[in-house]
């Protein structure tokens, strides 16, 4: 069947089998309407990096909105022989009821704590898993990653140039959409300009430079087309020997005349901090100080940072797969985990516990908060039980200790808390108004100015503190040493 990417989809049978065996086998013991409250939450920051940025949330919400199960999809069900009619039946009525909290998109994140918070009956609390997963982990990774080489690029414009290297049809949108978030200005996805607004570029590749008998030509059919906003491609052949000499005649002879200023000149290949220095001596020297001087070709921010340090003359960077497939660390391990369920009226926590102590989960409905000093850096993120409030309006005095290494205390004062997850669902329905992408944008940017420049190092960054109440604590350890 040909689809068409234009209607929404319904994306409610994108799940891992196991949450229906499962489901079904909830509602045979009279389980389906218990209710369980879930995280997700992530253990790894990629590239060892000092903190990730969450996204994805707008997609999220738009997949919980259209939740339903479909007759082909009871069939398919039935088909299978081992799924109970009434739960067939349940499906067939299915009505999402679940609350839902979350950070908001642009919010930088660290291991360990509640991202995505679920809660409602078991059933429904399953079904999402996979989805919410595949969602915040595929466009967190990617804004973090966009964050990263916008931060080395140091002032200086990233683009989005991915598409033709992106995993998947919607890999390509979506991760145009989060790359905008991390901070990056523009890209070459011509669907995520019409879908999302964010600004498309793009001018000319070596095929058009190919297709006439030599550069210079090419260069002249583009400018007479393109004379308000001209930008070339000068590497097809040789840089500095015929790409900027025959940029610069265009400039001169076809560019100026029309009353335009040329807008910039792209290299894509060879010594890039050599040729980008030689380039722009040329062109400084034709009166053309004022021309831009693009760069890519396989960039990420190690690449951007050492241009840098050389001296290149780069005024933006045009970034491809390295970009849209995080190719450094392509994985974002974000987990969904089972942390309470309700019992009459009481929330009782749950725990999983492993060999390995890093894969040991945090119990108990949460709340997350993020403490800022009096200079408006983020000092610490505190986790406490869903009972336990801070104020949020008045400045605050709070003693944090390492949930590891207990000894370890530190007292804030005159420190501001500001609770990071947000209604989101309240009983199925959507309770949270989005804001614009470039509002997203601009939020995350300034959060991440708030962090304290040894958490934003690449190498070796400090380790944010992600601390939990006193409460909180007592109660996992009481659950480890029941449990073990």
């Amino acid at each position: 069947m040909e689809m068409n990417w234009k209607e929404e989809r319904n994306l409610t049978m994108l799940a891992d089998y196991y949450e229906f065996t499962m489901s079904n086998g909830y509602f045979v013991n009279g389980m389906a309407e218990q209710t369980a409250i879930f995280d997700m939450f992530f253990r790894k920051i990629p590239d060892d990096g000092g903190f990730a940025v969450f996204a994805g949330l707008e997609q999220l919400i738009n997949y919980i909105k259209h939740l339903k199960f479909t007759p082909e999809d009871i069939h398919y069900f039935r088909e299978k022989g081992i799924f109970d009619e009434g739960f067939l039946n349940y499906l067939a009525n299915f009505k999402f009821e679940c609350d839902i909290w979350a950070m908001e998109e642009g919010t930088p994140m660290f291991p360990n704590e509640p991202i995505v918070t679920v809660r409602g009956p078991v059933v429904q609390a399953q079904l999402v898993e996979t989805m919410i997963l595949l969602t915040i982990n595929h466009q967190s990774l990617v804004a973090t990653k966009a964050n990263r080489m916008v931060r080395a690029a140091n002032g200086r414009a990233i683009m989005e140039f991915g598409s033709r290297r992106a995993q998947s049809y919607d890999a390509a949108v979506f991760g145009a959409r989060a790359t905008y978030i991390g901070g990056c200005g523009s890209t070459a996805c011509v669907m995520a300009d019409r879908d999302y607004g964010i600004p498309a570029v793009g001018t000319m590749a070596h095929s058009w430079v190919q297709m006439f008998d030599t550069e210079l030509e090419a260069f002249q059919k583009y400018a007479e087309i393109y004379a308000d906003n001209c930008t070339l491609l000068v590497d097809t052949y040789n840089v500095l020997k015929s790409g900027i000499p025959n940029a610069i005649r265009v400039f001169n002879e076809i560019v100026v005349p029309k009353g335009f200023r040329p807008k910039g000149v792209r290299i894509d290949s060879g010594d890039i901090a050599y040729l980008s220095k030689k380039a722009r001596k040329m062109l400084d020297a034709a009166g053309y100080s004022d021309v831009k001087i693009v760069a890519s070709n396989s960039l990420d921010e190690y690449i951007i940072r050492d241009l840098i340090l050389q001296g290149a003359q780069i005024d933006s960077f045009g970034i491809g797969e390295r970009l849209i497939t995080s190719k450094s660390d392509p994985v974002f391990g974000g987990v969904y985990k089972l942390v309470a369920m309700e019992r009459d009226g009481e929330y009782i926590p749950k725990i999983k516990i492993s060999e390995s102590i890093e894969k040991i989960t945090n119990p108990c409905f949460k709340r997350l908060y993020r403490l800022f000093n009096s200079d408006g850096k983020a000092e610490a993120d505190y986790i406490c039980t869903r009972d336990e409030t801070l104020d949020t309006q008045n400045p605050i005095t709070i003693t944090i200790f390492d949930p590891v290494a207990t000894w370890k205390k530190k007292t804030l004062e005159n420190v501001t808390a500001k609770e990071l997850l947000v209604p989101i669902f309240q009983k199925g329905e959507c309770v949270y108004k989005a804001p614009s992408l470039k509002e997203i944008q601009a939020g995350c940017a300034r959060q991440v100015e708030g962090l304290w420049e040894e958490v934003r190092r690449f190498e070796n960054p400090h380790t944010y503190y992600v601390d939990l109440s006193q409460n909180l604590w007592e109660i996992k350890r009481r659950l480890l040493s029941d449990l073990q």
